[in-house]
C-alpha cells in the first residue's frame, strides 16, 4: 500500500540562479576522468594501462573487494593518465576522447523476461552496477546480497535542483525498463516516491508509488525509507537516483551502457542558468563553457549542501546532475555580525529580517559567517533533521567512536547527506557530514 510522506521538519534553502527549461549539449570534451573517490570504499584494481584504447562501457578497473562490480569509459579514446598520488593511491584516470563513440555492445533484452540473476549479470557486465548503493553505509551495493527492498526517489528537493518532469520528459520508455530490471532484484517492493505533480511515472509490476511533499530533506532517500519501511540491524535496502533507472533502462532497450546526462547549472554564477547534456566525467570547463560569469565564483559539482568543490580543470562528479555557482565568501562585513541585514539569511532572527519574507531568493555565498567551536546546543538540529533521532547526540557518539551508543541512536538509518542542513544550522561550524561518513567507516570496519 502506497503511503503519503508529509515533512514539517527541514528547511527550504531559497537561492537565486533556478535553471529555466532549455537544454543544450554541452561541449565534447578533450578529456574525461572516472575518479574512485567518487566510489566510497572502492579500491581499484586497474584493468588497462596508459596508452591503451577504449570503447565506450569497456571496463577500465574493478573493485578489489567485490571483483564482481566493474567500472568502465564513459567514452572511447585513449588512456592519457592513470594519476596516482601518496603510496600510489589511484585518484584518477584520464580518457583522452574520440570525437566519435563507439561503444561495447550488449544484447538487447527484456526485463520482463529475465530472471534476477540475468539482470545481476547484465547491470555488472555493463559497469551501470555502481548506481546502486546500499543502506546502511551508503556505499555501491554488495552483488552478492539480495535487499528486502529498493528505493528511488522522484523528488528532488535540494537547492536549485532540477525540474524531473522536464529532464525526464523523453525518458518514460527507459525509466520502465529500468523499473522492470529493479523488479528482478528484489524479493520485497520497489518504491518511487514523487511529487503529486509528477508525470513520469511509469506503470510497473512490482512498483509501488508514494507521494511526498513539504520541506527539504523530504527528496532524500534516507526520509523516505524511515517513513516506508525503516531499516532495522542487519537489513540492507538498495537506492538508486532516478536519472540513473533511466540509464539503466536505456541499457536494456539499446544494448549500450549510455552515460549521457541532463545535467543542470543553476546559481547565481551562472549568466543563463539552464539544462545541458554531458556524459559523466566531462571537464567542468565544457559543461559550463561561455555561461559563468566573471568574478570569484565557486564551482560545485552538485548542490551547495552535499557537493564538491571544484575547478575548471576538474570533472564533473560520478553520480552529480547539478552543477551550481555561488559567489566565494571572501568578503567580509565590518561590524556585520552587529548590524541588521536586510538582505541576509538566517534561520535565526537575531539582527537578520529573512523570516519576514519567506518566498524571497537570496544570493548567498560560501561565507560560513563564524568559527569552529565546540558543540553548541541550540535545538535548532531537530527542527530541521525529520528522521527520528537525535542528531547532536549521535554526531558525538561518532566523535567518542562508541558503537553500541551508535547503533542505539540511528546510524544505520543515516548517510552523510542527511546532516547537511544540521551542518547549515550549526552556529558551532563543525563538519557534521564528515563527521557521519567517519562512523559509517567504523561500523563497515567494525560490524561488517
Amino acid at each position: 500500500m502506497s503511503k503519503d510522506i508529509r515533512i514539517k521538519k527541514g528547511l527550504d534553502l531559497k537561492l537565486k540562479g533556478e535553471a529555466e527549461k532549455n537544454v543544450t549539449a554541452s561541449t565534447r570534451s578533450k578529456v574525461y576522468a572516472i575518479k574512485p573517490s567518487d566510489f566510497h570504499g572502492v579500491i581499484p584494481k586497474m584493468v588497462v594501462k596508459e596508452g591503451a584504447k577504449v570503447k565506450a562501457g569497456e571496463v577500465i578497473f574493478y573493485s578489489k573487494s567485490d571483483e564482481a562490480v566493474k567500472f568502465v569509459s564513459p567514452v572511447s579514446g585513449t588512456i592519457q593518465e592513470i594519476v596516482r598520488g601518496e603510496k600510489r593511491v589511484i585518484l584518477a584516470i584520464k580518457i583522452a576522447a574520440e570525437s566519435q563513440d563507439t561503444f561495447v555492445e550488449h544484447s538487447k533484452k527484456n526485463p520482463k523476461d529475465l530472471d534476477g540473476k540475468q539482470v545481476k549479470e547484465m547491470l555488472l557486465a555493463s559497469g551501470c552496477w555502481p548506481f546502486i548503493k546500499q543502506r546502511p553505509y551508503d556505499v555501491i551495493a554488495n552483488s552478492a546480497e539480495t535487499p528486502k527492498a529498493i528505493f528511488v526517489s522522484g523528488l528532488n528537493s535540494a537547492p536549485l535542483a532540477g525540474d524531473l518532469n522536464f529532464m525526464l520528459a523523453d525518458k518514460k520508455e527507459m525509466l520502465a525498463a529500468g523499473f522492470a530490471a529493479l523488479t528482478k532484484l528484489t524479493s520485497g517492493k520497489v518504491h518511487l516516491t514523487v511529487a503529486s505533480d509528477a508525470d513520469f511515472i511509469p506503470t510497473v509490476e512490482g512498483l509501488e508509488v508514494h507521494k511526498g511533499s513539504g520541506k527539504h530533506p523530504v527528496g532524500l532517500v534516507s526520509t523516505q525509507i524511515a517513513a516506508i519501511d525503516p531499516i532495522n540491524k542487519g537489513e540492507r535496502v538498495w537506492v538508486v537516483q532516478i536519472e540513473d533507472v533511466a540509464i539503466i533502462g536505456e541499457l536494456f532497450m539499446t544494448g549500450k551502457a549510455n552515460f549521457e546526462r541532463t545535467v543542470a547549472l543553476t546559481g547565481a554564477g551562472f549568466e543563463n542558468p539552464s539544462y545541458v547534456k554531458a556524459f559523466v566525467g566531462s571537464q567542468i570547463a565544457d559543461v559550463v563553457a561561455g555561461n559563468l560569469k566573471e568574478g570569484n565564483y565557486r564551482v560545485i559539482s552538485g548542490d551547495v549542501l552535499t557537493g564538491d568543490k571544484k575547478s575548471k580543470e576538474d570533472f564533473l562528479g560520478f553520480y552529480h546532475n547539478q552543477v551550481t555557482a555561488i559567489p566565494e565568501g571572501d568578503d567580509y562585513d565590518f561590524f556585520g555580525w552587529n548590524l541588521p541585514r536586510p538582505n541576509k539569511f538566517s534561520v535565526y532572527r537575531a539582527g537578520l529580517f529573512s523570516f519576514l519574507t519567506p518566498n524571497k531568493k537570496y544570493d548567498l555565498n560560501t561565507n560560513t559567517n563564524g568559527e569552529h567551536r565546540g558543540f553548541v546546543l541550540t535545538g535548532e538540529y531537530e527542527k530541521v533533521c525529520p528522521l527520528d533521532i537525535y542528531p547532536m547526540q549521535l554526531l558525538k557518539s561518532i566523535l567518542v567512536k562508541d558503537i553500541d551508543q551508535m547503533e542505539a541512536l540511528g546510524i544505520y538509518e543515516v548517510a552523510p547527506e542527511d546532516f547537511a542542513l544540521t551542518e547549515f544550522v550549526d552556529v558551532s561550524k563543525q563538519d557534521h557530514q564528515r563527521i557521519v561518513r567517519q562512523g559509517l567507516d567504523l561500523m563497515i570496519k567494525e560490524v561488517g
